[in-house]
């Protein structure tokens, strides 16, 4: 399988989720709920882009990616937190 195919699906991934966000957003009265979608579709996003950046060796997107899947790891705890649940 080439290197591409990850790049691209990561990519689709990561434009659905944002999409699905946006979606989310326009729907609610004031524009504040965040959904859970974001953040598994930003963590799976991300865990496509490392790959896809090790394997055509390119350290600067795989430190990148790398702190993007952090940022959404973080995100879905502070929403757990919020929330009043713990992470599974």
């Amino acid at each position: 399988m080439s290197p591409d195919v990850i790049g691209w699906v990561a990519s689709a991934i990561l434009l659905a989720t944002l999409i699905k966000q946006i979606h989310k957003q326009a729907q609610d009265e004031d524009a504040e709920g965040v959904s859970r979608w974001l953040f598994l579709g930003q963590s799976a996003a991300s865990i496509g882009f490392i790959v896809y950046s090790w394997l055509v060796d390119n350290w600067v997107f795989i430190t990148t990616n790398s702190l993007i899947l952090l940022t959404a790891l973080i995100g879905q705890w502070v929403m757990w937190r919020k929330r009043g649940r713990k992470p599974a």
